[in-house]
């Protein structure tokens, strides 16, 4: 069973990595679209035959971090859960309510985490596609 520094260990990684991703996809993403506007790879003929329709590089992230939060968000609510379970079945014993009010606390913690770092990414992307477009940076479609 997970004790509660596992379970802050593992946010703490989700927050790094999504941290990361949102440093580094800002600076890679110009190179990308730029590269992706001179030369396709043969891909929209792929797509075409595919029936797949072109979806913008910005777009497809933006949908990878809503995916990725929102899976994120569903942990931290199972572990308000596993607290409010434990607090329930713990029979006022002192130790055990103080176990599931840790994992309740850190579930709550977890989801405010998640919820700014929607934010954060959300901000951060709309400004980007808004600077990308006052630039007159070619639109990859």
């Amino acid at each position: 069973m997970l004790n509660v520094q596992k379970v802050k260990n593992i946010a703490r990684l989700g927050v790094f990595a999504l941290a990361i991703l949102t440093l580094v996809v800002p600076v890679i993403l110009p190179f990308v679209t730029a590269s992706a506007a001179v030369e396709d790879f043969g891909l929209s003929d792929v797509s075409t035959s595919a029936g797949l329709k072109n979806a913008d590089l910005k777009a497809t992230i933006g949908k990878l971090l809503k995916v990725a939060l929102g899976f994120l968000g569903i942990i931290a609510v199972i572990i308000v859960l596993v607290g409010g379970f434990k607090y329930m079945t713990a029979g006022g014993a002192e130790e055990k309510v103080g176990d599931a009010k840790k994992w309740i606390v850190s579930g709550i913690i977890g989801l405010a985490i998640v919820l700014s770092a929607y934010a954060i990414t959300s901000f951060a992307l709309t400004q980007f596609t808004k600077a990308l477009t006052d630039a007159g940076a070619p639109k990859v479609e």
